[in-house]
């Protein structure tokens, strides 16, 4: 079964609240393309105002992300065995992506990557942290307060472009770090859980210069009961 003739079977509602097993599979297709899509943003864009802004949203999905899976598929437009492969995969085996569209594939494929998953861990009004994934960042952090601190620090310190991440590593622990431009921790070994994009477009429309203030605001739109059933999975693989 390849990329495209599946849809990820976990999908399951809890609490009213849409979630799937594993956000990075969202975008197969049916046909027979050898490309990647853009997969559905699954809300509107205003759906997040007035912590992200809908001009924004608009731009930074139907323009930004559309541009990185243009870019993707041209890079490995010559490469089909690269293109059956789910984005995942394919970034989690980039050192055998060829050297000729490697860096093309880390930046456009880590765009795509990083920003489906970015999508489908926001959520109008936000969800509360808890089950697995609240048990284990007290445990790994010392408490919910910590954890959350340590995220929004490395958010608002990474300098320059890229994306702050709560991952669950090679060893099964959780890790919170940043990553530059659209590195993704899939190519460490590592399960993204949560990103959240700290690159100027993300934020200057509403936000300018203040990354801070961004960072803050989003954290009222995390959707933690994604984020605990990504955790879920990830301990499961």
């Amino acid at each position: 079964m390849n990329r495209r003739n599946f849809l990820i079977s976990g999908s399951t509602a809890l609490a009213g609240v849409l979630l799937t097993a594993n956000p990075l599979r969202l975008y197969a297709n049916a046909d027979d393309a050898h490309e990647y899509k853009l997969p559905k943003l699954p809300y509107k864009y205003d759906a997040l105002e007035p912590h992200i802004d809908k001009r924004t949203m608009e731009i930074h999905y139907s323009k930004h992300h559309q541009g990185y899976v243009n870019k993707l598929n041209a890079a490995i437009a010559d490469y089909h065995d690269l293109s059956e492969m789910s984005i995942e995969n394919l970034l989690r085996n980039i050192e055998k992506v060829p050297m000729k569209i490697r860096q093309a594939v880390i930046n456009s494929g880590g765009g795509h990557a990083n920003h489906t998953l970015f999508w489908n861990t926001m959520i109008s009004d936000g969800t509360e942290l808890s089950g697995k994934v609240a048990e284990a960042l007290q445990t790994t952090f010392g408490s919910l307060k910590s954890a959350k601190e340590k995220f929004a620090t490395t958010a608002k310190t990474h300098f320059g472009s890229g994306w702050a991440w709560l991952v669950v590593d090679d060893k099964k622990k959780l890790q919170i770090y940043a990553t530059k431009n659209q590195d993704s921790p899939l190519m460490e070994g590592h399960t993204p859980l949560l990103g959240l994009d700290v690159w100027e477009h993300a934020y200057y429309l509403k936000y300018q210069n203040k990354r801070g203030d961004y960072v803050d605001a989003w954290n009222n739109v995390v959707n933690w009961k994604q984020v605990n059933l990504n955790y879920v999975e990830a301990m499961k693989a």
